[in-house]
């Protein structure tokens, strides 16, 4: 496929937009915004997520069709962008008419006005983080469409492990300042030391089999709603 100067432009804009400081939400957002006006031939694109229970979620799109379709294909355990994210690579749809791999939802998807869809695995060093797919109402999908899509995808994978990643370690400090407040306020309470404060707490988690870390802030969170109690009169300082 040769690149022309249109096409190229419009990866490196839609690269520039996907890697702009965001939340995991934004990123998918911009993915499927830049990849709809980037990848010709098809009306509506979707992201999905793995997780670590193996179920498929469909978090962002350009249009209910995609829901629609998502809902249809992981409820089923077949289709494109099911096979894409769970075997790898590309998985394409030329037409609904002549399909004969899923048959179960190709039968519906049919009555939803679906001719033509394409799905791609996003992956990193971590294993895989989803899939990006293209959905069509007409027949036929465009070679040079199929290549520009996987350098797309190849953004889409970088822009959404960063995402990930500093949403993880977002959730990491939170934990972190939570369970050390959660430590200070049962010192005090108790009138015991650090570590045996922090015991305290891994044993509760233990014995409800509840994480440490929500432990932590439902403790944090009733402390602080005792102290606004406090701050307008409602209850006795203890």
């Amino acid at each position: 496929m040769t690149v022309d100067h249109e096409v190229a432009a419009a990866l490196t804009e839609a690269a520039q937009a996907i890697h702009r400081p965001r939340s995991v939400e934004e990123t998918l957002d911009a993915i499927v915004r830049a990849a709809q006006q980037t990848v010709p031939g098809f009306e509506h694109v979707g992201v999905s997520i793995t997780r670590t229970n193996r179920e498929i979620e469909t978090r962002a799109g350009t249009g209910p069709l995609v829901w629609e379709v998502d809902a249809l294909q992981y409820g089923l355990d077949q289709g494109p962008c099911y096979d894409a994210i769970r075997h790898g690579g590309i998985t394409i749809m030329d037409d609904v008419a002549s399909e004969t791999r899923w048959p179960e939802y190709v039968a519906a998807v049919a009555d939803l006005g679906l001719r033509a869809q394409m799905g791609l695995q996003l992956y990193d060093d971590q294993g895989t983080l989803g899939g990006l797919n293209f959905y069509s109402r007409r027949p036929g999908i465009d070679r040079d469409a199929v290549q520009l899509a996987e350098l797309f995808a190849s953004h889409a994978a970088i822009a959404l492990g960063r995402a990930r990643h500093e949403h993880q370690l977002q959730e990491s400090v939170s934990s972190r300042q939570a369970i050390g407040t959660a430590v200070g306020i049962v010192m005090e309470r108790y009138g015991i030391a650090e570590d045996r404060a922090f015991q305290f707490l891994v044993r509760a988690s233990s014995t409800s089999n509840i994480k440490l870390r929500v432990i932590a802030e439902e403790l944090v969170a009733t402390a602080n709603e005792r102290f606004a109690r406090t701050a307008d009169g409602l209850i006795e300082p203890a």
